[in-house]
């Protein structure tokens, strides 16, 4: 395989307006464009696929959902393919000259990268329908075929990123403002999906806990500040936080106006229409400090720069998050916007436990104890995450 070409220098933080003119987004390739929309379709089949669990169950092996899903697989593998086949065999000497090599074949890295996520993503399929088969239909998030389906979706977010940064770092400037903002979009499926990943964890009832706050720092921090730095923008985590925060209130506020009713016992809730995840976190403050902190330390070490942000961004979040949680457990949440009457068909909320109650805080020494073990975790998830971001600000292929 051939190295990866990189500029010499990273790129500055870049704090044009992300505006673009039609004739510019003649310039992104159709096939990173059936890559994106499989992305983004993935994101919805997901959602829509949990949801399903929740509110009807999984009466048939092939739902809508899981139907949805497969084609954002489909879509992804065809256009990184495609790609791939063009530029080896039909491609100019300049487009293969800004590809890599791999078996023979040429294309930019990031259409390899998503050609084998929507393989693994295909191939989750199959063996997901064989574990509800073997383990029985109604199982947890965490299970081995949703391990490799997730893994072979955050492999095409990260493929389809790459992509984008290689045209953004190329040496046409003239539509780089469209590309940051599609980076951005693409980027913030990444932390979408990392949250739903954290569903059992960070439940509601868990918000008062140390154990809560280390969980978000072994996640959220790496992709939201490493896309964010790779994005080039001075307001990428504000952004991506952003855009993290209306998508998860789309759904609390859409997918009730779904009728939906169980089809698998035990039935401890009167469902009757989808039922939705909860309201989402606050991210966006420790977005906001962050994005303040990376400008300030713009040009001081990755180290220097996890070490002041990492506990930051935990500080930042607890700050609002703690209160907001105490809101999220009052009378004056249980509404349509912030969805905290909500649960599960099969949750016994309200019969066999008080779903109001938090679980309880940890003994004061362990709750300090806990929340630095997340600073820790916070400046080695955010150093890593520069990392990745960095070589982004850098790819050229």
């Amino acid at each position: 395989m051939s190295q990866i070409q990189a500029l010499p220098t990273p790129l500055s933080t870049d704090s044009r307006p992300l505006v673009f003119t039609k004739s510019e987004a003649k310039l992104i390739p159709r096939t990173l464009w059936f890559v994106v929309i499989g992305a983004i379709s993935f994101m919805v089949g997901a959602h829509w696929d949990l949801s399903w669990h929740r509110s009807i169950g999984r009466d048939v092996a092939l739902t809508p959902p899981h139907m949805l899903i497969d084609l954002s697989a489909l879509l992804v593998g065809i256009g990184s393919l495609y790609a791939i086949l063009w530029t080896t065999f039909a491609g100019s000497s300049q487009g293969r000259a800004g590809s890599i090599r791999i078996l023979g074949l040429r294309g930019p890295a990031g259409a390899f990268m998503a050609a084998w996520g929507s393989v693994a993503m295909l191939a989750s399929q199959p063996f997901d329908a064989w574990w509800h088969t073997a383990f029985g239909m109604f199982v947890k998030i965490f299970t081995l075929p949703h391990m490799l389906l997730s893994s072979g979706y955050f492999i095409v977010i990260a493929g389809a990123t790459a992509w984008i940064a290689s045209l953004r770092n190329g040496p046409d400037q003239a539509f780089r403002g469209r590309l940051v903002l599609l980076f951005l979009i693409v980027g913030t499926l990444d932390v979408v999906q990392l949250w739903v990943g954290l569903t059992e964890p960070a439940n509601r009832q868990n918000m008062h806990t140390a154990a809560f706050y280390v969980a978000v720092a072994a996640y959220i921090p790496y992709a939201l500040i490493g896309l964010a730095w790779g994005s080039t923008h001075k307001w990428g985590c504000t952004i991506l936080a952003a855009i993290y925060t209306g998508i998860e209130v789309g759904w609390v506020w859409l997918l009730p106006l779904i009728p939906a009713q169980p089809r698998l016992g035990p039935v401890y809730q009167n469902i009757t229409h989808f039922i939705p995840f909860q309201f989402p976190v606050l991210l966006i403050v420790p977005a906001f400090v962050a994005d303040l902190l990376l400008q300030r330390l713009e040009h001081r070490s990755s180290w220097i720069k996890a070490i002041w942000i990492g506990p930051a961004f935990i500080l930042s979040f607890l700050a609002v998050q703690w209160p907001f949680a105490n809101f999220l457990m009052s009378p004056a949440s249980r509404n349509w916007i912030f969805g905290t009457t909500y649960f599960p068909y099969a949750d016994p909320a309200g019969t066999l436990y008080d779903p109001y109650q938090f679980i309880a805080t940890e003994r004061p020494v362990d709750f300090v104890i806990a929340m630095l073990v997340a600073f820790v975790i916070a400046i080695l998830s955010i150093r890593l995450g520069l990392g990745w971001g960095g070589w982004m600000r850098r790819v050229r292929r």
